[in-house]
């Protein structure tokens, strides 16, 4: 019989009367990690491929407001909604890049409007929402594809530089996402979209400050959709993209006072995440680590955390600290934008793959006078 326990009203029933499943169910239920594993991998590689006939077919049209367009993702994406035959804003601080940006996409059979922004500045932000409305009527989509990096131990960097970092990185996309939600509300619909990083769950040795700011995007963004979804505005979407460390002209952007060449290990090519970028605007999804990297760090910060971050601190360290030739100390484009890093692709990879091919070289020739 079963029996009740004392001071709960859960019937418990003897181990010997449960059920036990089937041999052919334990062995489903076993593979079922597995299976699950394999499914995660193949959907993250959809999520990084480019959009097919019938996905650009849903682009075309649309209007996209993309604030950081003048280089890396955000150019990336820009030009890729050209081919799609979008109408595209173009937003940054360097104007006479986004010209350049704005050519190729009529080119290729899309619309541009060119609005130099500082999305630290308010004003700046709101003035862009109003030139968007002004000129399409609407807008579906809206990309906060801004970050500028800060590199070094936390103690050694300038609090000026931190102050900065903090306005463009948490406050310009507060201010974006606002603009972005009161235009949305007014439409009944739309695409919010904020660039996070693999850093949102795994902060970087050497990135303290900038960690800091994408950690701060992904809870803004988990409770913007908690807000729209109980406040009833369920064709609004708000997602969080969240790369692995990409080569992009970021890294010779961001300031730098580590003694060394900003680089990271096992870099992605820009392509993935602008890939990313352009499905998740017309197939939202509200969290996307992009390719396996990501995918494979966030899982494994989940189930350990301070392991993770020990490893990844060690990486960093090696590259950034241990293996990266002397560089001297830079604001970067933290204050200031610089000509330098107009490109999607910066080509930070091949810079370390012939540095690597010198040092062992030089290794090679040491060791052989020393015989």
């Amino acid at each position: 019989m079963p029996r009740i326990l004392p001071h709960h009203s859960v019937v418990e029933t003897p181990a010997i009367l449960q059920p036990k499943p089937s041999s052919t169910l334990r062995c489903a239920m076993a593979a079922r990690p597995v299976w699950l594993l394999v499914l995660g991998f193949f959907l993250g590689s959809c999520a990084t491929a480019k959009l097919g006939a019938s996905g650009q077919k849903k682009v075309q049209g649309k209007t996209y407001v993309i604030i950081g367009a003048s280089s890396g993702f955000g150019r990336g994406m820009a030009e890729q909604l050209g081919t799609m035959k979008a109408n595209v804003v173009l937003a940054a601080r360097r104007g006479d890049v986004l010209e350049e940006v704005a050519d190729k996409i009529r080119s290729a059979g899309g619309t541009a409007l060119v609005v130099p922004t500082d999305i630290s500045k308010p004003e700046q932000v709101q003035r862009l929402a109003e030139a968007a409305m002004q000129k399409y009527g609407r807008v579906d989509v809206w990309v906060n594809d801004v970050g500028v990096g800060g590199i070094g131990r936390f103690w050694e960097m300038p609090l000026d530089d931190y102050s900065r970092m903090i306005d463009v990185n948490l406050k310009g996309i507060v201010y974006g996402s606002q603009a972005a939600i009161k235009l949305f509300q007014a439409q009944g619909r739309g695409v919010l979209m904020n660039l996070g990083s693999v850093e949102s769950h795994v902060p970087l040795a050497y990135h303290a400050v900038y960690a800091s700011t994408k950690g701060a995007i992904k809870n803004l963004d988990q409770a913007l959709n908690q807000e729209l979804r109980l406040s009833g505005y369920k064709n609004i979407e708000v997602v969080t993209i969240e790369p692995w460390a990409v080569d992009t002209p970021f890294w010779g952007h961001a300031a730098n006072y580590s003694g060394g060449t900003p680089r990271m290990a096992a870099m992605d090519p820009p392509s993935k995440v602008v890939n990313a970028m352009v499905r998740s605007s017309v197939r939202p999804r509200q969290e996307l680590p992009v390719g396996w990297k990501a995918r494979g760090a966030v899982t494994s910060h989940r189930v350990l955390p301070h392991f993770t971050e020990r490893i990844s601190g060690n990486i960093a360290h090696r590259y950034q600290i241990k293996t990266a030739p002397p560089a001297p100390a830079t604001a970067g484009s933290v204050h200031q934008p610089m000509v330098t890093g107009r490109g999607v692709d910066d080509g930070v990879r091949q810079r370390m793959k012939e540095e690597k091919r010198q040092r062992k070289q030089k290794k090679n020739t040491g060791a052989a006078a020393a015989r």
